[in-house]
């Protein structure tokens, strides 16, 4: 396992189901959507790679001012390259305790 941390650098493209997006924000657990998760591109974030099939990506990082763990996959298009979002929780004290460490 690899991880690294990393800042926003350059424009994302996403995607992400939007059904589930509408259920993960009704979730008291959880508490937002993939169209709220994807500012964690946008401030420093902790990044490792949780599962090598498929590909999958867990970024760290603030949205709305609560640190949220998000699953995103890295896939290609015509267009190039997008982050496809899986899931999405409130960080836990565990995941809390690794993003102050690594940022």
């Amino acid at each position: 396992m690899w991880l690294w941390y990393k800042s926003y650098t350059s424009h994302v493209r996403f995607q992400f189901d939007a059904k589930k997006s509408k259920r993960l924000r009704a979730n008291p657990k959880r508490g937002i959507g993939f169209e709220d998760a994807q500012e964690i591109f946008s401030h420093p974030y902790y990044l490792d790679q949780r599962s090598d099939f498929p590909e999958q990506y867990r970024a760290i990082g603030w949205v709305g001012g609560r640190l949220y763990s998000l699953i995103f996959e890295v896939r290609h298009d015509s267009e190039g390259e997008y982050h496809h979002l899986v899931t999405l929780w409130k960080s836990t004290n565990e995941e809390r305790k690794l993003y102050e460490e690594q940022t």
